[in-house]
């Protein structure tokens, strides 16, 4: 049987290119001033991770070991990980950005055995030692006067003769990720390797991704297909964890200098270049496609980036999560040419219809548990409801947690669904339509308001950059207040001439008329990892405070 092993993806290649180039960093600029990069070819890569692989076995790691992988994106993420994949070590991996408490946490909540990465994570490591209580292997990217620790260096000098990548069986566990707890508790989703083959498999078939293709990954753990995939991966010059604040200068002279075909973007750092790129007249006619995920994907930004990149078809807005990637998609083509104006009108940001083996359904809403499809009622076109996945990338558990499995998790005959928590209501043609966060449904006493097709009312308003639809008050009967962020500081007197204006828009449909309560926010709260989902909940906590003086 084949070995099933993802790493042996990047081994294929490196036969195949051996000499092409896998990974490209920047490395400042040159006295022209044009970009200098540093790079690793496939077979670089692949040798040096091979390397590393043998080492980690001599240092008495196992195959299984649950391993914490703390290191920045760039040469020695890239090393590091086809390592650990290559030895059958399961990579552990947290989102910095949900703050040191949670991180830690997370990581207790794993037991992990094996610490990798740069100095500052075994610092971490000293400050919360509950989370680090199980681990008895530790490397460091840079060697640690003041602690024993092996260092990537020295694994890099291992004897590699005779190492073998670990064979593998398709439902072996490959890695361990958080989930960034946006919306709930961050939830460690088990990937096995047969779910990386076919979220690689996914994107290369739906996305045309060819072996010439250069990538610009602007999210950690998407740049990993990139190896896997045979593109070569540019690491933009960006805090990965701070998207919404990056400078979009740098990213688009990258883009250009080095001849990308290919961007994955959180649609924040979308909104960025597409403002800037339209109003300095740049043009990257070579960019073959843009992936924009991690939220909803408003219009007015797609629209943005349009004269960037010349054709909205080259734009992709794919749906997914974290537990299940990618499921649908859509291009900006024809979001803006036909499905826009129904999301104007509050009827919900149109996803696509489903990938190629991926199984979609809407069920009746429910907070409750499912525990077989027959205890769960499908709905009907037009009707909204819980968006539920079954394909070969959706995982199919998380890490010892029997409750959120039990909450997330429906069976079938032929295996099982997965509860996505979002709704959305499906049209005549195959198409979803995506209407919030299941836990972002407003009940009031006259029936639910759904987030995404009464924030969209709002959004229509110029002045308007986005809006938040949240509850106050008793669970089964709250009022709905719609929180509104200005693109620019406005006057006190423009701002109550703003609401009126807001108001009646409001006033002219169904769903949204019952809204009589509006506030300002400065600067809305968003979520850690791509910069995009508002944060609902603390908003939520914020209008309860102004408009009755409580707290939540």
């Amino acid at each position: 049987m084949e070995n099933a092993n993802i790493a042996c993806l990047l081994t294929k290649n490196a036969a195949k290119s051996p000499n092409r180039r896998a990974v490209v960093m920047p490395a400042g600029k040159d006295a022209m001033g044009r970009l200098k990069t540093t790079q690793l070819s496939f077979a670089q890569l692949d040798a040096s991770s091979t390397k590393v692989a043998a080492g980690f076995s001599a240092m008495g790691m196992s195959p299984g070991t649950r391993t914490v992988l703390m290191v920045p994106p760039g040469m020695d993420f890239f090393i590091l990980t086809f390592a650990l994949f290559k030895a059958g070590l399961i990579p552990v991996v947290v989102d910095p950005g949900m703050g040191v408490k949670r991180m830690a946490d997370c990581l207790a909540s794993t037991r992990a055995e094996a610490l990798v990465g740069i100095p500052k994570a075994h610092l971490f490591r000293k400050l919360f030692p509950r989370a680090f209580a199980h681990v008895r292997h530790t490397v460091s990217t840079r060697p640690l006067p003041l602690l024993r620790t092996k260092t990537l260096k020295e694994l890099l000098s291992s004897d590699a003769t005779g190492f073998e990548t670990l064979s593998c069986e398709p439902e072996t566990t490959a890695a361990i990720l958080f989930t960034t707890g946006s919306t709930g508790p961050a939830k460690g989703v088990i990937y096995t390797h047969a779910n990386f083959h076919a979220q690689i498999q996914a994107i290369q078939n739906h996305f045309d991704i060819k072996e010439d293709d250069r990538d610009l990954p602007t999210f950690p753990l998407f740049a990993l297909f990139d190896p896997a995939l045979g593109m070569t991966a540019f690491i933009p010059e960006m805090d990965p964890t701070k998207p919404g604040k990056a400078d979009p200068r740098p990213i688009l002279e990258a883009i250009d200098q080095h001849a990308i075909t290919t961007m994955f973007c959180s649609p924040a750092l979308l909104d960025r270049l597409g403002r800037y790129g339209s109003r300095e007249g740049i043009r990257l006619p070579g960019l073959r496609r843009v992936v924009s995920a991690g939220a909803p994907v408003r219009p007015d930004i797609l629209q943005s980036f349009v004269p960037v990149i010349g054709n909205p078809k080259r734009i992709h807005t794919p749906y997914g999560a974290t537990e299940a990637v990618p499921l649908m998609s859509l291009t900006a083509g024809e979001i803006l040419s036909e499905t826009r104006s129904f999301t104007d009108q509050g009827m919900g940001i149109c996803v696509g219809r489903p990938l190629k083996g991926v199984d979609i359904s809407i069920i009746r809403i429910t907070d409750a548990p499912i525990a077989s499809m027959e205890d769960a009622e499908e709905l009907p076109e037009g009707e909204i409801g819980e968006i539920i996945a079954k394909g070969p990338m959706v995982t199919s558990a998380y890490y010892e947690n029997p409750e959120a499995d039990r909450l997330s998790k429906i069976k079938d005959q032929k295996g099982f669904w997965h509860r996505m928590g979002d709704l959305a209501w499906k049209d005549n043609s195959g198409r979803f339509w995506f209407c919030g966060r299941k836990s972002h449904r407003v009940c009031t006493e006259e029936g639910e308001l759904y987030t995404l097709p009464c924030e969209a009312i709002f959004n229509t308003h110029k002045k308007i950059r986005r809006s938040a639809l949240v509850g106050i008050g008793p669970e089964k009967s709250q009022t709905p207040v719609i929180i509104i962020e200005p693109t620019d500081k406005i006057s006190r007197e423009e701002k109550s001439e703003l609401q009126s204006e807001l108001l009646q828009l409001a006033g002219a449909f169904d769903h949204t008329s019952g809204i009589r309560h509006l506030l300002f926010h400065r600067d809305f709260p968003v979520d850690i990892r791509h910069n995009a989902k508002i944060h609902r909940e603390s908003l939520a906590a914020w209008a309860e405070k102004k408009l009755t003086g409580k707290t939540m």
